[in-house]
C-alpha cells in the first residue's frame, strides 16, 4: 500500500516540477508555449480573415474558453488527474501481473520508421476518439458532461478545449487498453499531439477553411460548425470527427447541407445552462436535467 501512496504523492510533485519546467525553460518540445503559439496564430487568422465578420474579436465567452484551455490542458492534471491516472495504471498492471501478464502488446511496431509509427498512432487514436465522441452523444449520462462543450454560442479557436474534466477521464480510460496493445517504439508523440491540437483549433475557429478535396480526410471548420448546430439532422447529431472527417464519410454520419456560417449554435434546452465555470462543471451532477 505504501508504494501506491508514494506514487500518489510523487505524481503531484513530479507534475508540478514538469509544469514549472514547461513555463520557465521553454524548448521545442514544450506543450505550454506551443499551445500559446498555435492559439495566437489561429486567433490572428480569425481577426484578419473572419468567416463571421460581425463576430467580435473578443467573442462571447472568449476569456472563459481561454481559461478552459489551460485548465483542461494543465491545471486538471496538477490538481489530481495525473496522480489518479498513475495509480490507475499501476493498479491495472499489478492486476495483470497476478495472471503472469507483463504487457498487453499484441502488435509491435517498434521496428517501423518513426514516421510510420506517428501515422499509425494518429489514425488509431483518432478512430478511437471518433467512437468515444459518438458515445458522448448517445449515452445519456455522458451527454450531460458533453453539453458543456456544446454550450458554446459563438465559435472560436478556444472553444476546442472547452469541455468538462470528466471527458478527459472517459477518453483516456477507453483509449488506454487499445493503445497499450500496440508496441510503439517511441515514447514521444509530441508531433502527433501538436498536429491534433492545431487541427482542433482550426475546426472551432472563425475561419472558413475546407482544405479542398482533403475535406473528405481532415475535419474542418465548415464541417465541424454543423456538429455544433442547435438544430440537428437527428437526435444524436452528426460530424463526430476529431481530426479526421473520413470516419464520418465512411460510416454515414457526415452532414454539411450548406454553408453553416450563420446557423444557431448550442443544444435544445441550453437556455438554462449555467454561464459560470463552477456552475458549469457541477451541472452534470445535479438531478434536474431533462433528457435531450
Amino acid at each position: 500500500m505504501s508504494e501506491y501512496f508514494d506514487l500518489f504523492i510523487n505524481s503531484f510533485t513530479g507534475y508540478w516540477n514538469y509544469l514549472l519546467n514547461e513555463i520557465f525553460y521553454p524548448g521545442w518540445h514544450n506543450y505550454f508555449y506551443w499551445l500559446i503559439g498555435i492559439s495566437l496564430c489561429v486567433w490572428i487568422a480569425e481577426i484578419i480573415i473572419p468567416w463571421r465578420k460581425n463576430q467580435g474579436i473578443f467573442r462571447r465567452d472568449f476569456w472563459l474558453d481561454g481559461f478552459y484551455m489551460f485548465f483542461n490542458f494543465f491545471l486538471f492534471s496538477l490538481i489530481g488527474y495525473n496522480a489518479l491516472s498513475n495509480i490507475g495504471v499501476q493498479l491495472f498492471d499489478d492486476f495483470l501481473g497476478l495472471f503472469g501478464v507483463t504487457n498487453l502488446v499484441a502488435l509491435n511496431v517498434a521496428s517501423w520508421p518513426k514516421w510510420a509509427q506517428w501515422v499509425v498512432m494518429f489514425v488509431i487514436a483518432d478512430f478511437l476518439q471518433w467512437n468515444i465522441h459518438r458515445m458522448l452523444h448517445r449515452v445519456p449520462w455522458m451527454w450531460e458532461f458533453h453539453k458543456l462543450h456544446h454550450s458554446v454560442k459563438e465559435m472560436g479557436f478556444a472553444a476546442h478545449l472547452r469541455f468538462h474534466w470528466m471527458e478527459t477521464i472517459i477518453y483516456k480510460s477507453v483509449q488506454y487498453i487499445p493503445l497499450a496493445m500496440i508496441g510503439f517504439g517511441i515514447d514521444d508523440f509530441f508531433l502527433v499531439h501538436i498536429f491534433a491540437i492545431a487541427i482542433g483549433h482550426l475546426n472551432h475557429s472563425n475561419i472558413n477553411v475546407t482544405y479542398g478535396p482533403l475535406k473528405y480526410i481532415f475535419n474542418n471548420p465548415a464541417m465541424h460548425i454543423w456538429h455544433h448546430a442547435k438544430k440537428l439532422p437527428s437526435k444524436y447529431g452528426a460530424n463526430y470527427g476529431i481530426s479526421l472527417s473520413v470516419w464520418d464519410y465512411l460510416f454515414k454520419t457526415a452532414y454539411v447541407p450548406q454553408s453553416g456560417r450563420d446557423i444557431e449554435l448550442g443544444f435544445q434546452g441550453d437556455e438554462g445552462f449555467p454561464e459560470k465555470f463552477l456552475s458549469q462543471i457541477t451541472y452534470p451532477f445535479k438531478k434536474q436535467h431533462h433528457p435531450e
